[in-house]
């Protein structure tokens, strides 16, 4: 993909959908030919700009402006960054000699614990300040495998022009993360699907392509949208940043891709790596892919690791769109750990450096030493903290023999009125959900 110094338009991965400005695309949320949006070209970022940038929310908002234009002025920008972008991003180093050079980015100290809060507060109110210009409502359907959904719910709660579908795939959560998707929130309607997180992504997208529900205005609020997938690209440059790193590996939890994609997107565009670990749970794909096979989409599987069982990652697709099979493949290493080695890593993890990781994190660590074994890498490596061990404390307990501490928010919200209504996966059942739901 070329790279220039201008604001890119936004077009379909498919090629049969026209192109699309920021706001056009964000609003749209997934092309009218079934694709997703992608810029046509990489804007090169200033490098010094944000090396020097001491203030995450000033790097966000610089960084943004160079993808999104002047749709939005440059004090309302900042103005959005510092409401959505509220709360501590920590890069913690690792102690002990086995884990030299390897940090921690935690991304977990938003609202509802979890990477997604970067991504859904920031779409939230960048489409609120869009439609305070008309009179128009937006619907946002979200399939979410366990973190995306709260992070939207929570993003989106209360404003006025945006009314939330979420769906989520029954028992096939952590009993934490369920709590989050089903509290009863203004202007948000829960659906727990008899299915799996595909059965919920396959919903969504049909109903995209629904020309009677057209009436409804549906965008999308997954990593699907390219809203949600530019503000994940900026704690990638904030953690080259915060810990002065030449050349770093950066470890992503992986599962429909987006995050991965997002620091693709922002290596593209300047940002130094020495090579992307994509790691992977036994919902395995994507390492299939890397190490040379033509896979085939498959159900996806239980694990641990919840908010990462996908068996067809939609941004494989827009992936694809940006580089070649060989480049992938040349700048992303990847693997896919077993659920008995992530409980043993976060065991592992906690007894010799006393860190407590979340199943996903877990993940990226092991991720990490099979990596450097096979390679002999000696370059700094960051792991992408995707979740609070908290939201987990059934398999933490199970992992290491204790339960972590259960932070304010999650206390409060076992207070509140849940709200959420079962459907099978059927899309008749689901369509008529929606009409009965939507305001």
């Amino acid at each position: 993909m070329q790279i220039h110094n201008s604001v890119p338009a936004y077009i379909s991965t498919r090629g049969e959908a026209p192109a699309f400005t920021f706001q056009q695309a964000l609003l749209e949320g997934l092309a009218k030919d079934g694709g997703l949006f992608s810029p046509t070209h990489i804007v090169e970022v200033n490098n010094t700009g944000w090396r020097e940038a001491k203030y995450f929310p000033a790097l966000a908002s610089s960084i943004l402006r160079n993808w999104i234009g002047d749709d939005i002025s440059s004090s309302e920008l900042s103005a959005i960054v510092d409401d959505a972008l509220n709360f501590p991003l920590s890069l913690v180093p690792l102690k002990g000699e086995e884990w030299k050079g390897i940090y921690v980015l935690e991304l977990f100290h938003g609202p509802t614990l979890s990477f997604k809060d970067f991504g859904a507060r920031t779409m939230a109110r960048m489409i609120e300040h869009y439609k305070s210009h008309s009179n128009e409502r937006l619907t946002i359907l979200v399939a979410t495998s366990g973190d995306t959904g709260s992070a939207v719910a929570d993003g989106f709660s209360g404003q006025e022009r945006v009314q939330v579908i979420l769906l989520y795939p029954k028992g096939k959560v952590s009993p934490t993360q369920e709590l989050q998707l089903v509290v009863e929130r203004k202007g948000v309607q829960t659906l727990a699907i008899e299915g799996t997180f595909d059965d919920c992504q396959r919903l969504v997208k049909r109903a995209f392509q629904d020309k009677d529900l057209a009436h409804l205005s549906l965008s999308s609020a997954n990593s699907i949208n390219i809203g949600r997938l530019l503000p994940q690209m900026l704690y990638y440059f904030w953690a080259v940043s915060n810990g002065n790193f030449e050349s770093p590996v950066f470890c992503v939890p992986s599962g429909n891709l987006g995050n991965l994609t997002a620091g693709v997107m922002a290596h593209l565009s300047g940002m130094p790596v020495h090579q992307f670990i994509a790691a992977h749970n036994r919902n395995d794909f994507f390492p299939r892919y890397i190490a040379g096979d033509n896979p085939e989409f498959k159900a996806s599987v239980h694990t641990p690791s919840s908010a990462m069982d996908v068996g067809a990652p939609s941004n494989f697709e827009r992936l694809n769109s940006m580089m070649t099979s060989d480049v992938l493949r040349d700048k992303i290493w990847a693997t896919s750990v077993s659920d008995e080695a992530t409980l043993e890593t976060m065991k592992k993890l906690y007894e010799k450096t006393g860190y407590l990781s979340d199943p996903h994190t877990a993940v990226g660590i092991e991720s990490i030493q099979r990596y450097r074994k096979e390679t002999g890498s000696e370059h700094p490596c960051i792991v992408l903290a995707t979740a609070h061990p908290a939201k987990f404390p059934e398999i933490v307990k199970e992992a290491i023999g204790i339960e972590p501490a259960t932070p304010r928010s999650l206390m409060e919200l076992a207070l509140r009125p849940k709200c959420a209504i079962p459907i099978p996966a059927t899309y008749e059942a689901f369509r008529e959900a929606i009409s009965q739901n939507v305001r």
